[in-house]
């Protein structure tokens, strides 16, 4: 359930399930990342979507195009402007999940990391002081991690649908990874 329905402006569905991997290659791509960022917010046109990342109409277009064709992005309403119909694009759906995917057949993974780039993007912030950042370990189970991970994810979505207002976009990275952090020996209970 959504928990700002006023946000994007039209009908999508909760989540979709990717499975294929030309699904995978057409959100990994960073234009198109983008794209489906700025359609949370509301339906746009191609014009207005290459004004708000700076490029050409014509490189939008093409990258709205692979988003229809991969089925994340559909027309949601359309508009009479001087004899041409203009359409406005939004998401399929307010979440993409990842499901089942053949490996061998994403190899390498089409995706970026989004640690890595939340690092560069971060770094004005961090030198401006105006970054909150935290970093920690924990020794537990996967399923332990997985049922966290859920819990973090509703937070992800509760991000994601705040309603827009200031003039600053925040940005939110969370990672959940193995690592091989050193851990204590298990204490000695003797007395």
């Amino acid at each position: 359930m959504s928990i700002n329905s006023e946000f994007p402006d039209y009908e999508l569905d909760e989540r979709i399930v990717l499975t294929s991997p030309a699904e995978l290659r057409a959100m990994a791509d960073p234009l198109r990342s983008t794209l489906l960022d700025l359609l949370l917010e509301r339906a746009a046109t191609v014009s207005e979507l290459a004004a708000a990342v700076g490029r050409p109409k014509s490189t939008v277009a093409h990258h709205v195009n692979v988003l229809v064709d991969a089925g994340l992005l559909k027309v949601v309403r359309t508009r009479r402007v001087r004899a041409i119909d203009e359409r406005f694009y939004g998401r399929t759906a307010r979440a993409f999940y990842v499901g089942k995917v053949p490996l061998e057949q994403v190899t390498p993974p089409p995706w970026t990391n989004y640690l890595a780039d939340a690092a560069a993007e971060s770094e004005s912030a961090y030198r401006a002081d105006t970054m909150w950042a935290n970093h920690r370990h924990a020794r537990i189970t996967r399923e332990r991690a997985n049922e966290f991970w859920q819990r973090i994810d509703e937070v992800i979505r509760e991000f994601s649908q705040l309603p827009r207002q200031g003039d600053t976009v925040y940005g939110l990275v969370v990672g959940l990874y193995p690592t091989d952090h050193p851990t204590l020996p298990e204490a000695d209970r003797a007395p």
